[in-house]
C-alpha cells in the first residue's frame, strides 16, 4: 500500500504535535515534512523527538524543498503563514488542508483563486463531531424557526487570542442563513448593563476563556416551555488532527477545487 506523504506546518506547537502524532500513527500516512517559522528553536531537530516516535524528518523553515513530493500539507498556523504555504503548494502542486482561522475577505479570495490549481479543504473546525454539530444546528434552526431564541456559548483555553471562536461564528452564520437573517445585523456579542428586552431576531454569543479547555460549543434554542441544546466538547486536539487527516485522504487524487469538512463528511 502506497502511503500518503503528509507535511505538517507549525509542527512544534500544541496542534502541530497532535498532527505529527496522528500522521505517524496512521496506517495509510507517513510524515513527509515538518515546518516551522524561521528562528524557531525547533529548526534542525528531528520531528519524531517532539512526540517520542521514530522519524527521519528534520524540522525545516525552507518550505518548497521540504514539501516537494508530499501529497498534502496540513496547516493550523496563522493567516500570514498559511498564505506563504499556499503559494508554495500552488507552485508545486501539493494539496492543502487549512485549519487556520481569522482570514480577511481578501485572503479568502486568494485561497479561492489558488483552488483553481490545487485541491484545498478549508474549515474553521476540523473536528468530525463539531462538523456534525454544524449540520444539526442547520436542521434545528429550520425546524424551530422564529419561535426560539438562539444563543451560542463557546469556551476555550486561556491562550486563545480571538473571540468569539471561528467555530462559534461559523455556527452563527449557518443558523442565520437557515433563518434568512443577516448575521452582521442580528449578532449580539456579550451583554452588560441595562440591555432592554431581547429582540426576536437576535443571535447571541458568549465567550469563556480559561485553563486548558481545548474547545466547547453549545448551541441553545430557547423556546416557550422547552430548551433544545446541541453540545460538543473536545477533550483533546487529537479530534482536530484526525479530522484533518480525513480531509487529506479526501483530497488524494483531486487536482483542484475548494472544499470544506461538510464535503469531506458528505453532509451537504
Amino acid at each position: 500500500m502506497t502511503k500518503l506523504r503528509i507535511a505538517v506546518a507549525g509542527s512544534s506547537g500544541r496542534m502541530g504535535r497532535a498532527l505529527l502524532e496522528a500522521v505517524v500513527q496512521g496506517a495509510d500516512t507517513e510524515l513527509g515534512a515538518a515546518l516551522e517559522v524561521t528562528g524557531s528553536p525547533g529548526i534542525g531537530k528531528n520531528a519524531g523527538e517532539l512526540i517520542g516516535a521514530a522519524s527521519a524528518v528534520v524540522i525545516s523553515a525552507d518550505i518548497e524543498p521540504a514539501i516537494r513530493g508530499c501529497s498534502a500539507l496540513i496547516d493550523f498556523t496563522r493567516p500570514e503563514g498559511t498564505l506563504l504555504h499556499l503559494a508554495a503548494c500552488r507552485k508545486l502542486g501539493v494539496n492543502l488542508v487549512i485549519g487556520t482561522t481569522g482570514f480577511s475577505d481578501a485572503q479568502k479570495k486568494t485561497i479561492a483563486e489558488a483552488a483553481r490549481d490545487i485541491a484545498i479543504v478549508m474549515a474553521p473546525n476540523m473536528s468530525i463531531g463539531t462538523n456534525l454539530v454544524f449540520k444539526l444546528a442547520e436542521i434545528a434552526a429550520g425546524v424551530l424557526k422564529d419561535g426560539y431564541d438562539v444563543e451560542i456559548i463557546e469556551a476555550h483555553h486561556r491562550h486563545k487570542v480571538d473571540a468569539p471562536s471561528g467555530t462559534a461564528l461559523h455556527i452563527g452564520g449557518i443558523i442565520a442563513k437557515a433563518l434568512d437573517r443577516n448575521l452582521d445585523k442580528c449578532a449580539v456579542y456579550g451583554r452588560e448593563g441595562v440591555t432592554g428586552e431581547r429582540k426576536d431576531s437576535t443571535i447571541g454569543f458568549s465567550t469563556v476563556r480559561g485553563g486548558d479547555i481545548v474547545g466547547e460549543h453549545t448551541v441553545m434554542f430557547a423556546g416557550p416551555g422547552e430548551r433544545v441544546e446541541i453540545i460538543v466538547r473536545s477533550g483533546s486536539r487529537a479530534t482536530y488532527a484526525q479530522g484533518a487527516l480525513r480531509a487529506a485522504r479526501f483530497l488524494a487524487g483531486r487536482k483542484s477545487g475548494l472544499f470544506d469538512m461538510q464535503d469531506v463528511l458528505a453532509l451537504h
